[in-house]
C-alpha cells in the first residue's frame, strides 16, 4: 500500500502509446510507477535496479543474462539490475508497478 504520495501529472508514454505509467513520489523521496503495457513486446532500458509487480493479466519476461523466457503472473514480481536491459512480451495486458531500488 502507498500512503503520502504526490503524482507527477504528466504520464509517461512508451511505445506509441501501448505502455503508459505515472510517477509516484512517496514521503521519503523513493519512486514508484504504475503502469498499464497492451498487447506486445517490449524492451526496457534500466538506469535504477526495479521491482516490477504484475497487478491483473501475465507477461513473460527475459532478464538480463538469461537465455529462458520466465512466465509472471498475476501477484508475482522480478527484479531487474540497474543499467541493464530486459524484454517482455504481453499476450493480452498488463497493469503493474514498478519500485525503483536506490543502493
Amino acid at each position: 500500500m502507498l500512503k503520502q504520495v504526490n503524482a507527477v501529472k504528466k504520464a509517461n508514454i512508451y511505445f506509441d502509446g501501448k505502455v503508459t505509467s505515472r510517477t509516484l513520489i512517496q514521503a521519503d523521496g523513493s519512486k514508484v510507477t504504475l503502469g498499464f503495457m497492451l498487447a506486445g513486446e517490449y524492451t526496457f532500458g534500466t538506469n535504477e535496479a526495479e521491482l516490477m509487480t504484475v497487478l491483473q493479466g501475465g507477461m513473460s519476461v527475459l532478464l538480463p543474462g538469461e537465455t529462458a523466457w520466465r512466465r509472471i503472473a498475476e501477484g508475482e514480481e522480478f527484479s531487474v539490475p540497474k543499467n541493464s536491459e530486459f524484454q517482455v512480451k504481453v499476450d493480452k495486458y498488463v497493469d503493474y508497478s514498478c519500485s525503483y531500488i536506490t543502493e
